[in-house]
């Protein structure tokens, strides 16, 4: 065993100086991630009880992420600040007094800006740092830490709000609230770390060029049409789980625990596709990541109960990372043939990506908003995610056809790496 960890260690150590640092700086985001995906969704349903807040939360998260996607037009000018911004966006939302829908809102814009200048610029240092053969192992790492600490950061988390209500501390009684406060100081100090680790890249900026375009070769027309159903199905992944278990299963503690079952072997499974797959076994992985979702959507309508909750958590977990692992290499090997064919700045293409995936993700946050308004929010519960479940379906015919057209009647560019 030590003799495997070691030569994974030296193969790791053989990567690009670049490929290191992204992977390190990645590692170190993640450990926000499920504090942003899992428990600011509990926080407004403990403050608020109302999942459509947790919904508009989400849009006005992802309205930020396409304003700043839009403004950064630079490769490591906002990446940093991306980082640091998310902790302090958290922190702005823990400490405001009473939750409304404006700052709920103002919330979650300040949060979708973070992530516009963190994701945007990762997707374009990733892009001109790994080559569509690494792409597996890159991506299978990095989802790798993603599931080890939705194992892991959950548990934690969830351990301290269960253990820290009602307790003194320096002569003052405590609360849930006070407890995610804490947490929140722990994410900037994770936030400054990571841009620390980043600082250490040999990245350049890219000379700037143009990179708004409304018009777009076909074949990247259809990668947006998958963005979209990727982004519809995204924004329930961060707050169905959230609702959910606050609504059938129990406390914040639970979402802890639900995260850690099955949670491990995931991890250990993305690892081990991404280091042994081939960009030829991505379609397989890809439609066996969709089975594995719309699953658990239908568990989840059917049962509809604290069972149903958990097993359809579980399948979240699977789904997430092996969907990713597949998706984000096809996503950068369309991007290296058309810009290639267009001859356009690569960061036209993230950048219209990220506005293909706000399309999606409002489609679905605006569904189930529907859903609770205008029938109820049981029925959302049940029926929303069993229907972007089986919309999202359609992404597997979709990128086979992507890949099959790039592979039979264009060239991938070549890798700097």
């Amino acid at each position: 065993m030590s003799k495997k960890l070691t030569g994974e260690f030296a193969f790791f150590k053989s990567q690009s100086l670049n490929i290191r640092t992204l992977l390190i700086t990645n590692m170190l985001y993640a450990l926000i991630l499920p504090i942003i995906e899992i428990f600011v969704g509990a926080y407004i349903m403990r403050n608020t009880g109302s999942p459509a807040y947790v919904a508009v939360f989400q849009l006005f998260m992802y309205i930020g992420i396409v304003c700043t996607s839009i403004l950064n037009g630079g490769l490591l000018k906002f990446v940093s600040f991306g980082i640091i911004l998310s902790a302090i966006a958290l922190m702005a939302m823990m400490f405001v007094q009473k939750l409304g829908i404006s700052e709920i809102g103002i919330a979650g814009f300040l949060l979708g800006a973070s992530t516009g200048f963190f994701w945007t610029n990762r997707y374009l240092l990733t892009l001109n740092s790994t080559n569509d053969e690494n792409r597996n192992y890159f991506f299978g790492l990095e989802s790798f830490f993603f599931s080890l600490w939705n194992i892991v950061v959950p548990l934690m988390v969830g351990a301290l709000l269960a253990s820290i209500h009602g307790k003194v501390i320096f002569g003052y009684s405590v609360d849930v609230n006070y407890g995610y406060k804490l947490i929140t100081v722990i994410v900037l100090v994770i936030a400054v770390l990571a841009t620390i680790v980043l600082s250490r890249g040999s990245f350049t900026n890219p000379t700037q060029k143009k990179f708004i375009y409304f018009k777009f070769h076909t074949l990247w027309q259809k990668l947006l049409a998958l963005a979209g159903l990727k982004g519809m199905v995204q924004g329930f992944l961060v707050t169905a789980p959230a609702i959910l278990v606050m609504r059938l299963v129990g406390e914040e503690g639970s979402l802890g625990l639900i995260q850690g079952i099955g949670g491990g072997l995931t991890a250990i499974l993305v690892y081990v596709l991404g280091r042994i797959s081939k960009p030829k076994h991505r379609m397989r992985i890809f439609g066996f990541g969709l089975l594995v979702f719309f699953v658990g959507t239908l568990i989840n309508g059917v049962m509809f109960s604290a069972v149903g909750v958990i097993l359809f958590v579980l399948c979240k977990v699977i789904f997430q990372p092996i969907h990713d692992l597949a998706y984000f290499p096809t996503m950068m090997k369309t991007i290296d043939a058309v810009s290639a064919i267009e001859n356009r700045n690569e960061y036209a293409y993230i950048l219209s990506h990220e506005i293909g995936l706000f399309v999606g993700r409002a489609f679905g946050m605006l569904l189930f908003i529907a859903f609770v308004y205008f029938i109820s929010e049981e029925f959302a519960l049940k029926y929303a995610l069993i229907v972007v479940g089986t919309i999202q379906l359609l992404s597997l015919p979709l990128a086979q056809h992507i890949i099959k057209e790039i592979d039979t009647k264009h060239t991938v560019k070549a890798s700097d790496s």
